[in-house]
């Protein structure tokens, strides 16, 4: 999943962004709150990890304008109040949860799990598809009862591929879910990683499609 994190302190930023990219997200960092707002008009992010206190605009400001464009991307506020006044205020803003720092590491995942796996309406972090079991907080899979041994980024191409069940998603809306801007992606990196995951989920109820032309489709198989 592809998350954006604003925080203007350099340290703390450094690290959420550490943690979520060992779990194989796709992760941008700003220290402004004006570049955020800009960023957020012309890209495409699964989660918004916002701090309120930021140069150029503050973080109040950029979750109004991103709810005011009607952009329905969830938003975890990072704040150092912790009165309930301010809470409330956060989330009639229009935040879908908030975070009180200091705070452990944890909590922040567990929290952006959460908050990933509402628009695809799983309120657990385990679901079925037939035979495979996808666990998204233990970051396990396991196929007919034995585990699965994949790569964070592996992972993350499945749980993209099983939130879009019978979606074509394209090579390029793959690429920006996967990686960050920052990042240097081979040209063939998605074709590499779809091999793999076929690879590995041999036997499964779940097969990967690919679409010439158009992207891959993850399609399951009907009960036999």
């Amino acid at each position: 999943m592809r998350i954006l994190i604003v925080e203007d302190t350099e340290d703390l930023a450094e690290a959420i962004a550490r943690r979520l990219r060992k779990l194989g997200h796709a992760v941008d960092t700003v220290a402004d709150g004006a570049e955020a707002d800009e960023l957020l008009r012309g890209e495409s992010y699964h989660l918004v990890v916002l701090d309120l206190m930021l140069p150029g605009l503050d973080g109040k400001t950029v979750l109004h304008r991103l709810r005011q464009r009607r952009a329905r991307t969830p938003v975890l506020v990072l704040t150092a109040r912790s009165d309930v006044d301010d809470k409330v205020g956060v989330l009639d803003h229009g935040a879908d949860d908030y975070l009180v720092k200091p705070f452990d590491f944890r909590e922040l995942e567990a929290r952006c799990r959460a908050l990933l796996r509402r628009p695809h309406g799983q309120a657990a972090s385990t679901v079925a598809f037939g035979n495979l079991n996808f666990d998204g907080a233990a970051k396990r899979v396991s196929v007919a009862g034995q585990p699965v041994e994949l790569g964070s980024r592996e992972f993350r191409l499945l749980e993209l591929l099983l939130a879009n069940l019978d979606r074509v998603l394209s090579k390029d809306a793959l690429l920006d879910q996967l990686f960050g801007l920052e990042e240097a992606v081979a040209p063939n990196a998605i074709e590499l990683y779809v091999s793999r995951l076929r690879r590995k989920l041999e036997g499964s109820s779940v097969r990967i499609r690919t679409l010439r032309g158009l992207g891959y489709v993850a399609e399951l198989d009907a009960p036999r």
